[in-house]
């Protein structure tokens, strides 16, 4: 990309430029931080209720905004009459009829507006001719409903403009453009340290997303161990959103390392290449944070299977235990039962009063309907008992 910008006086005093810009400024003592813009328009935190694809658009000659204009066709006119400025123009899910116009008056490449149009595109740096064309996916933790929502930003860079096209509410580009508008000596350096910048600030904006999800794995690990049943939809859930979260970073890998690649023929100034070699180790860093998560999930759903596995055998084997008994005391019934019965047939016989019985008017037939019941109960309690039915 062409140098239209003058280089600071030393290395020394561009390290604390980029320190002072890519560091959130601190909330005053005793007051709370202010609160992020609504995700309507998050680049106009006084205008939080405006519709337009517009964001902002702003002028900056030599490092400092000169004008702010109202829309697109001034922001044309106002950069052909200072051909020293640069362009930053944001905007937000805008019109097809925005961004041709842009097209035109930028000669975006067809592909990258066609992209720019679709969303839903994965992370990738393309070059055109002298222009970058960057997609990046943004990422916020959701405190309340605990879950990550994902942003996409596209990026286009020229040698005298930059325009963003967020779709989504994330990443906050307004406390970006605030930082790089309070240190001047940073804007100087052109597009390229607008990109940089950018791409510092979605990639800080995972810190506490990588917190976030850590903290729901820890959560996990404690509901998996305490039985509970809804724990198997809270994995698959987050599971969900650690791949998408592990789409986002690990191509910002590949990407950085050929904005590197670039360094020489693109005579990229020294102190950006420090820091976007800085970016590219939070990337690498948040990326393998990420791959751990995925893994640690998949042993979770693991161990959560094999838990519930066990519980189930353990409840299937105190059914069938709790069978085995019911069964031993239905034998045990059953056998006295029959023991029970034998008697009674025999009484049930000799009971029914018939005239020609003879054993009625035997002297021995008491004795003998007696010997009978005792001798088939014994003999039924014997077989029985060496069944172990008894």
């Amino acid at each position: 990309m062409a140098e239209r910008r003058a280089r600071p006086a030393s290395k020394s005093a561009r390290g604390s430029v980029w320190r002072r810009a890519l560091t959130p400024p601190a909330p005053p003592a005793g007051r709370p931080p202010t609160p992020r813009p609504g995700p309507a328009d998050p680049e106009r935190p006084d205008r939080p209720d405006r519709a337009a694809s517009v964001v902002q658009a702003v002028l900056y000659e030599d490092g400092v905004r000169v004008a702010a204009p109202a829309s697109l066709a001034e922001t044309y006119r106002a950069l052909r009459e200072a051909p020293s400025g640069m362009a930053w123009i944001g905007l937000a899910r805008p019109t097809e009829g925005e961004l041709l116009s842009l097209a035109t008056e930028f000669d975006l490449h067809p592909l990258a507006v066609e992209d720019a149009m679709e969303a839903h595109q994965r992370p990738k740096l393309e070059r055109y001719g002298d222009t970058l064309f960057v997609v990046l996916r943004a990422a916020r933790y959701l405190d309340a409903p605990e879950e990550v929502d994902f942003g996409e930003l596209h990026v286009f860079v020229g040698p005298d403009f930059v325009i963003t096209v967020r779709h989504g509410a994330a990443p906050d580009l307004s406390a970006v453009r605030r930082r790089m508008e309070e240190t001047p000596e940073l804007l100087r350096l052109g597009p390229e340290a607008v990109l940089y910048a950018i791409l510092d600030a979605v990639v800080d904006d995972y810190v506490p997303v990588v917190a976030g999800v850590q903290n729901d794995i820890d959560e996990i690990e404690t509901e998996v161990f305490r039985g509970d049943p809804e724990v198997s939809r809270r994995i698959y859930e987050l599971s969900r959103e650690v791949v998408e979260f592990q789409r986002a970073t690990r191509p910002l890998v590949g990407m950085l390392h050929g904005l590197m690649a670039g360094f020489t023929k693109y005579e990229t100034d020294d102190e950006l290449q420090s820091y976007l070699r800085d970016v590219a180790d939070h990337v690498t860093h948040t990326s393998e944070r990420v791959d751990g998560f995925r893994q640690a999930l998949t042993d979770i759903l693991t161990v959560n299977a094999t838990l519930v596995t066990q519980q189930q055998n353990a409840e299937m084997r105190a059914l069938a235990e709790a069978g085995f008994e019911q069964n031993e005391e239905i034998k045990k019934i059953s056998s006295w039962a029959a023991i029970l019965f034998a008697p009674t047939l025999v009484g049930t016989v000799y009971g029914m009063n018939f005239t020609h019985m003879p054993e009625l008017h035997w002297v021995f037939g008491y004795p003998f309907a007696i010997a009978l019941m005792g001798l088939v109960c014994v003999s039924l309690y014997v077989i029985f008992k060496r069944r172990d039915w008894l």
